[in-house]
């Protein structure tokens, strides 16, 4: 039992030691706890130290001005089509093809045409066989009707027959001036089929770029049809893409901030990190009624393959200093 209290008593020694260690650890940490304290108490320093522009690294501003959204658009856009109704024999091109003025997209079938213009052809050239076959009639004629008016002169012919002579010739020249017209009425006809035949060439009517391939080879094409079925209107849309401009509608009160010159900066919906240089390049003499804005066209002052037709775009008209 004694034993018992002996080891009891040590123990109760050992945890008396031990705590007055503890404690007076706390004691010597005390003031370094107290001194962090101090020094993140003080909130409103921080702050401020952080909204001073000294401290902290230089951010571009981004440009201050009326802004407004619109469309990228092209001020020469066409759908090509013939003049005449055919069905489409050949199409050279497909989407995205860069094209030049003039250059052929698609062919209809001409092989009618072609055939009338064989067939003029050669009924202007017997009219023209026709005007030499006259000339030398003409020259035989005229040599009969000197020899009539020698012999008559000399009392050995009749004026009858230089008058019939005389006819003869007359006859000769009429029929040369009818076939002469004829031959100009014929080289008429072969050159408005020539154009016919030609009119069966779709051509790009300006250098650009297609968009959409809008018929199919054995295809009607006809313009002046509504289209639908197997009959196509155009064979392709050709838009310009160095006439790419940006389209806004300003509110009519904003107006006044906007003025022909004025420096844009354009931003694409699919580039927002590329600001585009540009520029007013007109304001749209009327306004819109219903919505109560004014169109402003935005002209770009670089060119770049990534800009496209019906882009969405943001644009800022940039205040004068």
């Amino acid at each position: 039992m004694s034993a018992v209290i002996i080891i009891a008593l040590v123990f109760a020694a050992i945890g008396a030691g031990g705590g007055w260690y503890v404690s007076g650890m706390g004691d010597e940490t005390a003031p370094p706890q107290q001194a962090a304290s101090a020094t993140t108490s003080t909130p409103a320093d921080s702050t401020e130290s952080a909204a001073d522009p000294s401290s902290s690294p230089a951010v571009a501003p981004r440009p201050s001005g009326l802004v407004a959204s619109g469309y990228v658009v092209a001020r020469r856009q066409a759908t090509v089509s013939a003049e005449i109704t055919g069905r489409i024999r050949e199409i050279l091109f497909e989407e995205g093809t860069q094209v030049e003025a003039g250059q052929v997209l698609a062919r209809l079938d001409d092989t009618r045409a072609r055939l009338t213009l064989e067939e003029l052809r050669a009924r202007l050239s017997s009219s023209r066989s026709r005007i030499g076959s006259l000339s030398a009639q003409l020259d035989e004629a005229r040599i009969v009707l000197e020899r009539a008016q020698r012999l008559a002169e000399n009392n050995i012919g009749s004026e009858a027959a230089v008058t019939s002579a005389q006819a003869q010739v007359d006859s000769l020249e009429a029929q040369i001036r009818t076939a002469r017209a004829d031959v100009s009425a014929a080289e008429v006809q072969v050159r408005s089929q020539e154009d016919l035949v030609d009119r069966h060439v779709v051509r790009a009517p300006f250098a650009g770029v297609v968009i959409a391939k809008n018929a199919q080879i054995g295809e009607i094409l006809s313009p002046a049809s509504a289209g639908g079925g197997f009959t196509r209107t155009g064979v392709a849309t050709l838009v310009d893409m160095a006439s790419l401009e940006i389209e806004v509608d300003v509110n009519e009160g904003q107006i006044q901030r906007v003025s022909p010159g004025q420096r844009v900066e354009a931003v694409l919906d699919a580039y927002p990190d590329w600001d585009i240089p540009s520029h007013v390049e007109a304001i749209i003499p009327t306004a819109d009624r219903s919505r109560a804005t004014i169109q402003v066209r935005v002209a770009f002052d670089e060119r770049d393959n990534r800009i496209l037709p019906d882009m969405a775009a943001r644009v800022t008209f940039l205040e004068r200093e």
